[in-house]
């Protein structure tokens, strides 16, 4: 199949792209700079602010991955509801088979943060011309250069005590990238997939807290870890900015979205696309093999 892959310079998106030309597939490398990517497939210009350029990329693809988003901006909600309402009219317009999203895990019957609630907008504005439209909802996603592993592994590594406010506690279920990529490829191509919405997780659900622990542990170290129930999502975010490499605007929407339980409740994307999850230290090594390597 001839693919569109946006973002395709991004954490998931170099790895996406990388995978779907290896299972043969003609990849189209969605970027504002095409004469500095580096990544597999072929680049093509393309701004989700720029309609004109977005119809030029997509034409005559038969799929096409949306991996946008605008975290570090603090008007992300408006921005990213705009993108995703130009992709779907290019996408229309074009004639695209299929679009596949990834999205975030999360109840939609919670009170989910503002980060969420954008993801679940995004998931609907794909949909609105009549585009298929294949979901995968994801949690946090453990991988090197990923904003939420970077997050947990400079804690780590950067502090011998810390204290945690009460989102440390709440559940998840991370997801190796190499399994996301996976299911990334797999939902392509079946009529099975088609127009529906998955949930994805790795094969443990753990609160923040035991992560902490769990990485600490993998690393050999042992630090402090005192848990606080007065530490609010804003102080947290500039905690975050202190002691990793992470911007105060990404910190606090990712720190918003950690009140959200993201644990999968249906696992009907094990009958389309089979194979057995990480557990979460396989990923947490796996991460930090590849850190290792790039360093």
């Amino acid at each position: 199949m001839r693919v569109l892959v946006t973002g395709a310079s991004g954490f998931v998106g170099s790895r996406l792209a990388e995978a779907l030309t290896g299972a043969g597939h003609d990849v189209r490398a969605m970027t504002r700079n095409t004469a500095g990517y580096r990544g597999a497939g072929t680049a093509v210009y393309g701004d989700v602010d720029d309609r004109a350029s977005l119809e030029k990329a997509l034409t005559g693809v038969d799929g096409a991955y949306y991996l946008v988003h605008s975290l570090d901006a603090r008007d992300f909600e408006r921005r990213d509801a705009a993108a995703a309402r130009a992709f779907a009219l290019a996408a229309r317009d074009a004639n695209v088979g299929r679009i596949v999203y990834l999205g975030g895990l999360g109840e939609d019957s919670d009170q989910l943060s503002a980060h969420l609630r954008s993801r679940r907008q995004v998931e609907h504005l794909l949909g609105t011309t009549g585009v298929p439209v294949t979901v995968l909802r994801a949690g946090i996603v453990i991988g090197h250069g990923g904003i939420s592993w970077e997050i947990t592994r400079q804690l780590v590594e950067h502090l011998p005590a810390m204290v945690t406010p009460r989102w440390a506690a709440t559940r998840a279920q991370p997801i190796a990238i190499a399994d996301v990529v996976r299911y990334l490829v797999g939902v392509l191509e079946p009529a099975a997939a088609e127009g529906r919405t998955f949930e994805i997780g790795g094969s443990e659900q753990l609160a923040y807290l035991d992560m902490l622990r769990r990485v600490a542990r993998l690393e050999g170290r042992n630090p402090v870890i005192l848990p606080v129930p007065l530490l609010t999502p804003r102080l947290s975010s500039y905690w975050l900015a202190l002691v990793t490499d992470v911007d105060v605007t990404t910190g606090r929407t990712l720190v918003d979205s950690m009140v959200n339980e993201v644990v999968v409740r249906d696992d009907a994307i094990r009958d389309v696309v089979p194979f057995e999850p990480m557990d979460f230290d396989s990923a947490a090594l796996a991460a930090l093999a590849e850190r290792a390597q790039a360093a």
